[in-house]
């Protein structure tokens, strides 16, 4: 039989487990309750874990990865459940890409993205208004936004003719943005934004940035339409807290240390650095060095963390690029106590926290997501 058939009975008649239960009891109590849930799913639930997940949770997951490559992997299996170990935008974008059949649980409601939060729709739709109130004409101009957002925003890209774009692909997405339109409005991230523009050689004269707190946006009609790019004010709280001052301390303090960050932090951050990359080119800029190399990091702490223990046998030496810690907290979140209480709940026949994409705005989201594909990078 199909595995999407073998749906797992659901009572409404019986509550779920209570999550304070759980809460109460200490992480390495969940790890023999989680093993066991996951023998008797079987096939019918896959897990997924983000690079950023704590180790308790991640050593659990099926995949582990970016938040677009996990959700890609999920709809490609038969599993009808799919566990997101990750944060409410990525369980969206799951459910966006998710076959027929197949339902999307996130362990904890809370799990959140501080930069995803940063651009609610209403302000987006709003901005638009102005932009065009401003007097850009609504041929000139594309959304685009970053995987970091809110199914609504993907939809409202895709809606307006515009996609949605990685880290990886942003300066392919803004290639074909230009191929298309005179401006470009980056949604949510503005230093992913930024930094994209400057690879492309917009000098910051012609980049705005669009604060949705501010009275129209916080600039003058005629400075929205002189620029190229209007970036939104959001940012990723972990990757913005890294300095130019953290990149001087280390290279004083690690002969020969390499940096790498994420193109999430600050222009003045990458400038210093000798590479960026998204998450997975990170990894593999770790992998692929010789034995005995040195790097200092500009990401989320507990990857940072797993991928010094791992390749500390080969000699390499992995930090921190600043040594108080990165930590996401809202990723955080995700428990083995809340992956427990999911999982069982489950075994015994109760889907909780589902997400769930309404249909108008998964279709607009997955055209955005479709138009992705057309792009290189």
């Amino acid at each position: 039989m199909n595995l999407l058939e073998e749906e797992i009975p659901v009572s409404a008649e019986r509550e779920s487990c209570s999550l304070e239960n759980y809460l109460a009891l200490p992480d390495r109590s969940m790890d023999d309750r989680i093993a066991d849930a996951r023998r008797k799913l079987g096939r019918s639930t896959i897990l997924l874990g983000h690079h950023y997940q704590r180790d308790e949770v991640i050593r659990f997951t099926d995949f582990t990865g970016d938040s677009y490559k996990l959700s890609k992997a999920a709809a490609q299996t038969d599993a009808r459940y799919i566990v997101f170990c990750g944060v409410h935008f990525m369980a969206e974008s799951a459910d966006v890409l998710a076959h027929e059949g197949q339902q999307v649980l996130l362990p904890d409601l809370n799990a959140g993205c501080s930069m995803a939060d940063m651009a609610e729709i209403g302000q987006v739709e709003e901005c638009w208004e102005n932009l065009l109130d401003a007097g850009i004409a609504e041929d000139e101009i594309l959304p685009l936004t970053y995987m970091n957002s809110s199914a609504a925003i993907k939809a409202f890209c895709g809606e307006r003719g515009g996609l949605v774009c990685t880290s990886s692909n942003a300066r392919a997405a803004f290639e074909w943005a230009f191929a298309r339109a005179k401006k470009i409005l980056f949604l949510p991230d503005q230093h992913l934004g930024r930094n994209t523009g400057r690879a492309l050689g917009f000098p910051l004269g012609d980049m705005v940035v669009y604060d949705p707190w501010q009275i129209g946006g916080g600039f003058s009609a005629e400075r929205f339409r002189s620029a190229k790019v209007i970036l939104w004010k959001g940012h990723c709280s972990v990757h913005q807290r890294f300095l130019p001052e953290h990149v001087d301390k280390v290279r004083s303090k690690v002969p020969g240390v390499q940096v790498i960050v994420h193109p999430e932090c600050r222009l003045e951050v990458c400038e210093k650095a000798d590479a960026l990359g998204s998450t997975e080119r990170l990894i593999r800029l770790v992998e692929q060095a010789p034995e005995g190399s040195a790097f200092a990091i500009g990401t989320e702490i507990h990857l940072v963390n797993r991928l010094a223990k791992q390749y500390a046998p080969l000699g390499k030496k992995i930090v921190t690029l600043d040594d108080t810690g990165c930590l996401c907290t809202t990723m955080y979140r995700i428990s083995p106590q809340h992956l427990a209480w999911t999982l069982e709940n489950l075994v015994e026949g109760r889907v909780v926290n589902r997400i769930q994409v309404c249909d108008d705005v998964k279709y607009w989201a997955r055209v955005a997501l479709d138009r992705m594909l057309e792009v290189r990078g």
